[in-house]
């Protein structure tokens, strides 16, 4: 049987099969190789089950750099290095004696100590993962192809710093990491330059117990470690401060009119939707045509896991009701989208939501200086505006994206809850 794949490759005189595709000029300086490089096994049947995963992996690589978004090239930790050799001399297949003891002098000559020590000494003892190769799988396997990847890559790199700045220990091993390490990471965040607000360092501690509990539950080698890090917290009384403001009525009857005279159109629409839905500014920008939902006695806009627009968490995935102007400005910009998919689509891509932001931020500091107060206070705004109408917390959820399974048993299928939220919500904006 002849394998007849684009860019597979039968190196003469070898059994293992490779994927080679030679990079474009203009974009070898930004990938930092001129070929891309990655083994594919040592039989036909192998072959076939790895080419579509590595092909898939080659394509990213070219669109990333395409994009002038390439990830930066990191050096190679010592377990990746160990695992890349054992896979290597394992494709190179049973060898007699003297074949190995040739290679093996040749490997020692290149300078190629990774496929010595895995010719040699196949039984040798892993390197322990570090806090890099817990960043490596946890960009590969929670923030690759997600909505605002550069920008989360780019914070997860920024608490790695941190860690590395305050230990003074290089790349540290995982299981080296005391409760002391924890707390001395903790403070130097706090105490770095410029001072980052506590809600900052509130965020990088969660990101870096992210990293860490994915990678104890996906390494064999961490399993059963408990992270010192689980449970440090920073001042609650420090963290209270930094909560954003609810808009006041003079504040958002000002800041209302200067969006609604001075924005596009796209983001009059966004406000007027922001403001009487409660949803979060990503949530709005990201929708599809088809998921606004106009008609019937309970228009609705339908949240749900899209490629371009990752939500929070699984709570956030609802339906969320339109009433009042919410619903004009739906239906205004379903009407301004015509043959187009995205509602926004200026807004639904990579970092869109944090340009309509900026966009909006702009506005509203026309007319109020509270540092406080910013977009995302609607949302703080319209919970207000829930709790005074002596709404339950169920619905609130609802209605909010922060649902749990107990809303769902206490309010049924999908359209008693959205009945059930629908009259909840004209309810808080006294809208009969």
């Amino acid at each position: 049987m002849q394998i007849d794949l684009p860019y597979v490759q039968q190196p003469s005189g070898k059994k293992h099969f490779r994927y080679r595709r030679k990079v474009p000029g203009f974009l070898q300086q930004a990938l930092g190789k001129t070929e891309i490089v990655k083994p594919l096994g040592s039989t036909h049947a192998e072959v076939l089950r790895h080419y579509d995963r590595v092909h898939k992996e080659a394509e990213a690589e070219i669109k990333v750099a395409m994009r002038g978004k390439t990830k930066k090239i990191s050096e190679k930790t010592a377990l990746e290095k160990y695992q890349w050799a054992t896979r290597q001399v394992a494709e190179w297949g049973p060898m007699d004696e003297a074949t190995a003891d040739a290679l093996a002098d040749h490997l020692e000559e290149t300078g190629q100590p990774e496929l010595y020590r895995a010719l040699v000494v196949p039984d040798r003892k892993a390197p322990a993962p570090t806090l890099a190769d817990a960043v490596k799988l946890y960009l590969k396997d929670r923030v690759e192809a997600t909505a605002d990847e550069t920008k989360k890559q780019q914070r997860i790199e920024r608490v790695q710093g941190h860690v590395v700045k305050a230990l003074k220990r290089g790349d540290p091993q995982i299981r080296s990491f005391t409760r002391a390490d924890a707390r001395e990471v903790r403070d130097h965040m706090l105490t770095e330059k410029p001072t980052p607000a506590p809600s900052t360092v509130h965020r990088y501690l969660n990101d870096l117990r992210a990293i860490l509990n994915h990678a104890t539950k996906e390494m064999d080698e961490l399993r059963g470690w408990l992270s010192p890090f689980n449970g440090l917290e920073v001042r609650k009384d420090t963290l209270a401060k930094e909560d954003r403001k609810s808009f006041t009525d003079g504040q958002l009857t000002a800041t209302r009119a200067r969006v609604l005279g001075h924005a596009s159109e796209d983001l009059q629409r966004v406000w007027r939707m922001l403001e009487r839905t409660g949803c979060r500014l990503a949530e709005v920008t990201g929708l599809m045509v088809e998921d606004v939902h106009p008609e019937g006695e309970c228009p609705y806009l339908d949240l749900r896991f899209l490629p371009h627009r990752r939500l929070k968490n699984a709570g956030s995935v609802r339906r969320v009701p339109l009433v009042g102007d919410a619903l004009k400005a739906a239906q205004e910009a379903r009407e301004a989208a015509g043959d187009r998919a995205l509602l926004f689509p200026t807004y639904a891509r990579e970092g869109g939501a944090n340009s309509a932001s900026q966009v909006l931020m702009k506005h509203v500091r026309k007319v109020v200086t509270d540092r406080k107060v910013t977009v995302h206070s609607l949302r703080h705004t319209l919970k207000d505006k829930l709790v005074k109408a002596d709404v339950p917390e169920a619905l609130q959820n609802m209605i909010l994206g922060h649902s749990s399974g107990a809303v769902s048993e206490a309010y049924g299928g999908p359209e008693a809850r959205l009945e059930a939220a629908t009259r909840a919500l004209r309810r808080a904006l006294s809208i009969t």
